[in-house]
């Protein structure tokens, strides 16, 4: 696969023409079809068919897939535009892999809430292992509170996806209540009656995992809270489910900070059956104007974690989101508004902004100036950045990665995780 910085001057075509690709295939696979027209600086992947099929009258994607030997989901990732109804044409061109297509097996996990879009769903599902739908809070009583999942667990399962249900304190109000998790760790009737009724959920709706994201812990309750982890993943276990615990990127056990004290990495490592590392938000909402998973940060969060974690049990956490700041930043005052990658991009394009790239962090960045005059800074996700993070994922032989989160399409990046791995799938 080739990474292409666009020029001033050059069009999808201009550049198809260079490679000797299609301008179709170069759109469907960065998500141009929703973009303008290219942005200077901007990062497109450039992947180069080896085995194209010409679609026939009587043909399927069964078929096509048997004829290769390949799975009809690889042909979904080469193919995204034949994901979502999973139909295609007579003359349709089918990729049936790229030159350099990757051999190494990778997880592949991410987040979705209820209301996700259901076209953006199954455009992912294909290049996923794991979803956990977030998310089941439960009362001071240990009982659960309801979730509209159904429907969605049977989506994952027509791709071959894991479903996770997945366990929360927080609360409606967008805040991690320390109080009530502090009650299910400390009270063993009370988290008894939390790990029934995960299980009675689990098996009712055909769960096949359990995430855990417990955030900003009380310090004194960090025993505890690794405890819990310990119980529940040796009860689900006994019953053939599998417990995922998200982490907080710590770089040292002695990280102070509320949102970090209270995860014990190595007695969570230990008792669970995978982790995920937070491996974003440094730019945040009510923070300065900077790279929300800089590269540096990352690593050191990394070389922390496989120091007393076993690293294939490890999830790198990527960001599927961007962050625009309008300037100056006042702190205290400032908030940046959450976008999707794709929707940065199209800001760039309709504002004539130039994308820039900071080499420390990794991450690509712009500015431009709204209908009012302001100035804005964009920090956002693209296929260099991403190919960064799984370097990392490499060189240090994780398990995989995990997404927050799959709400937002992101073309660039699951071309670029479809064609270098072979995507973990469950049976």
């Amino acid at each position: 696969m080739i990474i292409h910085i666009v020029k001033p001057n050059e069009t999808i075509s201009s550049i198809a023409s260079f490679y000797g690709v299609s301008a179709r295939r170069i759109t469907i696979d960065n998500g141009l079809d929703r973009q303008p027209f290219l942005v200077v600086g901007q990062a497109l992947i450039i992947l180069i068919p080896e085995t194209v099929h010409t679609v026939k009258e009587g043909d399927s994607l069964f078929t096509i897939a048997r004829l290769y030997g390949v799975t009809e989901l690889q042909l979904m990732q080469r193919n995204p535009e034949a994901a979502v109804n999973r139909t295609i044409y007579p003359g349709q061109q089918l990729v049936i892999n790229y030159r350099d297509q990757g051999r190494t097996e990778k997880y592949i996990y991410g987040f979705i809430y209820p209301n996700i879009n259901e076209t953006v769903l199954r455009r992912t599902l294909p290049y996923a292992s794991g979803c956990a739908i977030f998310g089941y809070g439960f009362t001071r009583e240990g009982e659960l509170l309801s979730l509209n999942d159904t429907s969605l667990i049977d989506t994952m399962y027509s791709y071959k996806v894991a479903p996770y249900m997945l366990i929360t304190s927080l609360t409606e109000d967008g805040n991690f209540d320390s109080d009530i998790a502090s009650l299910i760790f400390n009270n063993s009737a009370i988290q008894n009656r939390v790990i029934e009724n995960v299980l009675s959920t689990m098996e009712e709706k055909g769960y096949l995992g359990l995430d855990i994201d417990f955030e900003y812990i009380k310090p004194e309750d960090r025993d505890a809270y690794s405890s819990f982890v310990e119980n529940i993943t040796t009860r689900l276990n006994e019953r053939g489910y599998t417990v995922n615990v998200d982490l907080a990127p710590k770089v040292s056990d002695t990280q102070q900070g509320s949102v970090y004290e209270g995860h014990d990495y190595a007695a969570i490592g230990a008792a669970a059956n995978t982790v995920m590392l937070m491996t974003y938000e440094w730019g945040y909402t009510y923070g300065p104007p900077r790279a929300i998973a800089p590269i540096d940060e990352v690593r050191r969060v990394v070389e922390y974690a496989v120091s007393v974690i076993d690293n294939s049990k490890i999830l790198l956490g990527i960001p599927n989101y961007a962050y625009d700041w309008t300037l100056p930043y006042q702190k205290g005052v400032s908030r940046a508004t959450g976008i999707g990658n794709e929707t940065a991009l199209r800001i760039a394009a309709e504002n004539r902004a130039e994308i820039q790239f900071d080499d420390v962090s990794a991450s690509p960045f712009f500015e431009y100036n709204d209908a009012g005059g302001n100035k804005h800074i964009v920090w956002f996700e693209d296929v260099r950045s991403i190919r960064e993070k799984f370097n990392l994922v490499d060189e240090f032989s994780l398990r995989g990665a995990g997404y927050w989160n799959f709400m937002n399409p992101f073309s660039s990046n699951w071309s670029y995780v479809g064609t270098r791995y072979n995507i973990f799938k469950i049976e």
